[in-house]
């Protein structure tokens, strides 16, 4: 047995957090770590991992880069608030969403009346290192990636200040200290997290 097949088999032990109330959605810039985190955080409160893009491919049958160029950035909002809603509606889990998906009002609303949105903040240096390497990021492909990433930024960050929690992301916290952050953020709402 390979030590990669011995550590997929030997799954890791997560001290438990206590029971989850409410949808957590994670929001923020790409690169934020929402996915990383959310899966962490998921498995540190024993719930369901959803990330609203791959439910969307799943459903279009296709990538979102792919769904981008031919339908259009609108098509693509309009079935990503569809799919929030439906995922808010399920189960209670930790759900990670597109970094676009917080901008819209409607997304917002449905997320604090149906969950709990929890913004991971990080800054603009931090986001880059992360994503500047990555041709997945539709919003990214242009002459100049990094001025087009300070810019959506900029864009956006006002509205992510929205969210009803944030967490500080630094890009040196490791994913399980991340996790250690956000669990203590969530037991300050104890409507969203049941300590145990």
């Amino acid at each position: 047995m390979s030590k990669n097949e011995q550590i997929m088999s030997e799954p890791r032990r997560v001290p438990h957090a206590g029971r989850l109330k409410k949808t957590v959605v994670m929001v923020g810039m790409m690169g934020a770590g929402k996915t990383a985190v959310g899966r962490a955080l998921a498995a540190r409160l024993r719930a369901p991992f959803l990330d609203s893009d791959v439910e969307i491919e799943k459903a279009a049958n296709r990538t979102v880069p792919e769904i981008f160029e031919r339908d259009g950035e609108a098509f693509f909002r309009d079935k990503e608030s569809q799919v929030i809603s439906r995922l808010l509606d399920g189960e209670r889990c930790v759900l990670s969403t597109g970094g676009g998906a917080f901008l819209a009002q409607r997304n917002r609303e449905m997320i604090s009346a149906r969950g709990v949105s929890l913004w991971l903040n990080a800054d603009l240096p931090v986001l880059w290192n992360r994503v500047k390497h990555k041709n997945t990021r539709p919003l990214l492909r242009t002459a100049d990636p990094r001025a087009t990433l300070e810019e959506i930024f900029n864009r956006r960050v006002p509205i992510y200040s929205g969210a009803d929690l944030s967490v500080i992301s630094d890009g040196h916290a490791s994913i399980e200290q991340m996790v250690d952050r956000v669990v203590a953020v969530l037991a300050t709402r104890p409507d969203v997290l049941e300590v145990e």
